[in-house]
């Protein structure tokens, strides 16, 4: 399976998000639109590290609210992987990879197992509340918002930094690694689940 598409309609977006398994584009960057220049430059990190090309298209009812398409576009985000997991037989569905640049180094470990949950720990890392014209909420919005899409569990420490673009920098780019390692496919894991407790089911009366 080469293509997931999501979209997510509320009062307030419409977001469109599609994941292209197929080798990166060379102009992978440009089907990367959000009217947050640093976000593009973290989902191309996710990207890049990730290998799949992202393509993203946002609408908004009236206001132009950062927090608003950071959660939205994490959670269409997080909605298209988890199809993939679902959907792609084999796909391993977890991973860990630590990612730096600089002085700052970060790790994300996740696992999709419709447990929906996110840890950001800073280990004594000083973060200033802005960088490059995000609130640091709104750059962890986005991860919580991939966390709750994808129904999965993300735990990102980030040991060492003083430069906030390279921090979140670093924090990205393990993200998009660790979802490489999820989205691989291994003979060994046809037929299985991510997690030991197999496919649930609900019985709803």
């Amino acid at each position: 399976m080469e293509k997931i598409k999501v979209k997510r309609r509320t009062t307030e977006s419409e977001i469109g998000v599609e994941l292209d398994f197929s080798p990166l584009k060379p102009d992978y960057r440009k089907y990367i639109k959000t009217p947050i220049p640093f976000l593009n430059h973290m989902l191309e990190h996710i990207a890049w590290r990730g290998e799949v090309n992202i393509a993203t298209d946002i609408k908004l009812d009236e206001f132009t609210l950062t927090h608003v398409i950071c959660e939205d576009l994490g959670i269409a985000l997080g909605k298209a992987a988890k199809e993939y997991i679902d959907r792609t037989n084999g796909a391993v569905g977890f991973g860990d990879a630590f990612g730096i640049i600089d002085e700052a180094k970060a790790q994300t470990c996740i696992s999709f197992e419709s447990r929906a949950y996110c840890d950001i720990s800073y280990h004594g890392v000083t973060m200033s509340q802005s960088v490059e014209g995000m609130d640091t909420d709104d750059l962890e919005t986005f991860l919580d918002g991939f966390a709750q899409g994808a129904l999965c569990t993300v735990h990102i420490d980030i040991f060492k930094g003083t430069n906030g673009h390279h921090i979140w920098e670093a924090v990205y780019r393990s993200f998009g690694s660790a979802l490489k390692k999820a989205f691989e496919i291994s003979e060994s894991r046809m037929g299985k689940t991510s997690g030991v407790a197999g496919k649930i089911e609900w019985t709803i009366e």
